[in-house]
């Protein structure tokens, strides 16, 4: 996918959280405390944000105008510098903007056919199975599925798993429904995500296994036709 600056009729903004909490040993003491990073980035002309907190204390942020670390710590942190913080900020900056470009690449230009349904073993009519939907080349994460059975909403055994990344950084994920396929069972997968204009649905249904299993029966009864012919033959022979 080629990624281009989006346009700028709107001011879109995108922000990076990192949190931790820390463990720190003094002496015999045991303290803890919640170290954050903040970036920010927008698409227009504003100016970008990257700070550093100490349980929600500001200690230092960078200038980038300047392209200067400005410490604005508590004084009872004592004296500490930060000479590679630079370097950092203006490539956190870069991943902030590249993540809010895809963003709206991915809003713009939603995948095609990422939903597929199938069973897992052959189907048998009132015998326990499960039906797969998978959902394929999404960006970004999450989706929501929702399975229905003959129009009614099914939740019950209902799995999904965590999304799995492509080579192409797509996403894709599996959501399962446990089944006992009656004859005129109709099942649906829908899926919602923001790249989607609007919900993507799959159906299943039992007539596919009763097809095949009559086709299944006519090429056996051809078989067996077949067979009786050329006995009969060689019997006249």
């Amino acid at each position: 996918m080629l990624l281009t600056k989006p346009p700028c009729h709107r001011n879109l903004c995108a922000i990076i959280l990192h949190s931790a909490k820390m463990l720190n040993f003094n002496g015999y003491k045991l303290s803890m405390y919640v170290d954050m990073h903040v970036v920010a980035c927008h698409t227009n002309d504003m100016d970008p944000e990257d700070e550093k907190q100490l349980d929600g204390n500001e200690m230092y942020y960078l200038d980038f105008k300047k392209k200067d670390v400005v410490i604005t710590k508590p004084p009872s942190l004592g004296q500490f510098s930060v000479p590679l913080w630079v370097q950092y900020a203006l490539l956190m900056h870069k991943v902030c903007l590249y993540n809010l470009y895809v963003a709206v690449e991915a809003e713009n230009y939603p995948p095609e056919q990422i939903v597929i349904v199938y069973p897992r073993n052959k189907v048998l009519l009132g015998r326990r199975n499960k039906l797969i939907c998978f959902v394929n080349n999404f960006f970004p994460p999450p989706v929501k599925v929702k399975w229905t059975k003959n129009n009614v909403e099914v939740t019950e055994g209902v799995t999904l798993s965590r999304y799995y990344p492509n080579k192409d950084f797509t996403f894709r994920q599996y959501s399962t429904v446990p089944i006992t396929p009656q004859e005129g069972d109709v099942y649906s997968c829908t899926v919602e995500h923001n790249g989607l204009p609007e919900p993507e649905t799959r159906f299943w249904d039992t007539r596919e296994t009763a097809l095949c299993g009559v086709g299944l029966t006519l090429a056996l009864l051809g078989v067996g036709i077949g067979t009786f012919f050329v006995i009969k033959g060689k019997n006249l022979n």
